[in-house]
């Protein structure tokens, strides 16, 4: 029986390449993934990870799992918000962990700070573990994204919070056609001029076009079980945040 394949970037590949794949591709991005975050968007990718924060609204005391969470973003943010709280980094790739714990943010805030290599499809922590659940530019590189939410349903406490932060579509059809052009024709030479790395940065930008769009990627995080679930477009749609809560 041959073996049931998925996308990586516009290729297809056998499912059990992705996840090697994709540590490859973040592996080799991992010392300049920051900067690169900054110039690809110009610097928009801020404005929409505080917008996060914003509608999530994190509290003192709440444990977070950042799942895919590289360099720290998002558990940087959220601890600083949070005022105090615990927050769970967990990226497949051990490069950007590393590159994580030398931010000056990873040793003001060490105490509450875990960097974990594990995989979003299994988690490996306990039924009912934390008070929120983020994954921001990660569930397109996961190899069965409707796995990785059916694990986060699992791990958050009843009362606990979803939210994805993702590249998505503008429903416009002219603009994403004018992102489309951008996309496909600067981020990639951009990846060379910075990283080195063109073909990480191809995969990158081919990765966002086949991702569902809004609605669909909304049944799938009510089909792993959150209620409540709603999405928020971020500039035009070329990003979204998508929320649910485990009830």
């Amino acid at each position: 029986m041959s073996e049931k394949t998925t996308h990586f970037g516009f290729q297809d590949v056998p499912e059990s390449e992705k996840a090697g794949r994709v540590r490859g591709v973040f592996g080799s991005v991992a010392s300049k993934y920051d900067v690169m975050n900054d110039a690809m968007s110009l610097g928009i990718h801020r404005i929409w990870k505080d917008a996060m924060m914003d509608w999530l609204a994190p509290r003192a005391g709440q444990r977070l799992l950042d799942v895919a969470g590289g360099t720290g973003d998002i558990s940087f943010r959220f601890l600083k918000r949070a005022g105090h709280g615990h927050a769970t980094v967990l990226d497949l790739t051990e490069p950007m962990l590393v590159e994580g714990r030398k931010r000056a943010e990873a040793d003001q805030m060490a105490d509450s700070l875990d960097w974990v290599v594990g995989d979003a499809m299994a988690l490996p922590f306990e039924d009912n573990s934390f008070d929120v659940y983020t994954i921001s530019f990660g569930i397109r590189n996961v190899t069965r994204p409707q796995e990785a939410l059916n694990e986060a349903f699992r791990v958050l406490k009843p009362g606990g919070r979803l939210m994805v932060l993702e590249f998505s579509q503008i429903p416009n059809e002219l603009m994403q056609k004018v992102y489309d052009l951008y996309s496909f024709n600067i981020i990639p030479r951009l990846g060379q001029a910075i990283a080195n790395d063109r073909d990480s940065y191809q995969y990158l930008v081919e990765s966002i076009r086949q991702f569902p769009d809004q609605e669909t990627f909304l049944g799938m995080v009510r089909q792993a079980g959150f209620e409540q679930a709603k999405y928020r477009n971020l500039s035009m749609g070329i990003a979204c945040l998508h929320s649910g809560w485990k009830i």
